[in-house]
């Protein structure tokens, strides 16, 4: 099913017009989330809104927004006045420039959405704004207000739709300076150049998404697996770390002398790329016993029970 949209409205460049949509272009739905439940009862924890002052719970049409001034004072805005002082982008991505896309600092960069036509009509207005940011190979850049409040955003094309970029204001992103300064200037040697560039040459390939694996991700399917089939855990050991590097330059030639050696079966060329990453649902396996019981059972006994999957305790469906 696709996700719903995060933004309808008309992308506009001077006079030519089309009706948009603006999706998320990632999730992070598919990863594993955890629920905060009571330890004594195993109920999942809920959070009433409540008066700071009287502890009472506040419905919600009771509540509005308010900006603090004071300890205790607050400057309070209603929802009206806040649609009083909606912008244009609101409902309309007005392209205002075009630029390179390497003058794009990325420590202005937010987040990507995808931009696509919204319905039957406007195809071919779409098309033509699209083609013409590409042809220009350039960013166009607009503004469009999501959550209240407005954005920068950066269009370029990708297949037959956009990618909107969302962009930080300058006043959102810190200066360098201050955690810069401190740091000494080093004279590197030729020689150590040389070296840390042909260790670089070792491990220089193609920038590919699907070779990268999420090991927490996987750790924590591992583990929800062990403890829903009863199997026991055992904490992982300290990973060993490496001693105080005396000698910069014999480090160096360690290192890529390290870098030369044979690489593993599974990193040769030729590998099949592993297969992308799957959804926790698809990835969580049956349960074959559930509650405390299950729980305690050991890695020997927990396959004997694994012919007949149990329903879940209770206090499982639950936590979920």
């Amino acid at each position: 099913m696709a996700p719903r949209a995060n933004w309808k409205g008309f992308l506009r460049l001077s006079l030519v017009t089309c009706p948009v949509a603006l999706y998320p272009a990632t999730s992070d739905t598919e990863k594993v989330s955890f629920n905060q439940i009571n330890r004594k009862t195993g109920h999942r924890i809920k959070y009433a809104k409540v008066d700071a002052d009287t502890g009472e719970e506040v419905a919600n049409e009771d509540i509005m927004k308010g900006y603090k001034i004071d300890t205790d004072t607050y400057i309070e805005v209603s929802k009206d006045e806040l649609d009083d002082i909606a912008l244009e982008s609101t409902r309309t991505i007005e392209i205002d420039e075009f630029v390179p896309r390497s003058d794009i600092d990325s420590r202005y960069v937010i987040r990507p959405y995808y931009l696509v036509p919204d319905g039957k009509v406007g195809h071919d207005a779409f098309a033509v704004i699209r083609e013409t940011i590409r042809s220009m190979d350039k960013v166009a850049i607009g503004r469009v207000v999501l959550t209240n409040r407005e954005h920068i955003v950066a269009l370029e094309p990708l297949d037959k739709g956009l990618m909107g970029t969302l962009l930080r204001y300058p006043y959102e992103v810190r200066s360098e300076k201050e955690y810069f300064e401190d740091i000494q200037d080093v004279k590197i040697t030729k020689d150590m150049l040389d070296l840390a560039k042909h260790i670089v040459e070792q491990k220089s390939g193609s920038f590919e998404p699907d070779q990268f694996e999420d090991r927490y991700e996987q750790a924590l399917i591992d583990l929800i697996n062990q403890k829903r089939n009863g199997l026991g855990t055992t904490p992982k050991a300290a990973p060993k770390t490496a001693g105080n590097v005396i000698n910069l330059m014999d480090a160096l030639k360690r290192s890529l002398a390290s870098e030369k050696q044979p690489a593993p079966a599974a990193a040769k060329k030729g590998k099949k790329p592993k297969k992308a990453a799957t959804g926790q649902r698809e990835m969580l396996l049956p349960i074959s016993g559930g509650g405390k019981r299950a729980a305690k059972e050991t890695a020997k006994e927990a396959p004997k029970k694994a012919e007949k999957p149990v329903r879940s305790a209770a206090r499982t469906k639950k936590a979920g």
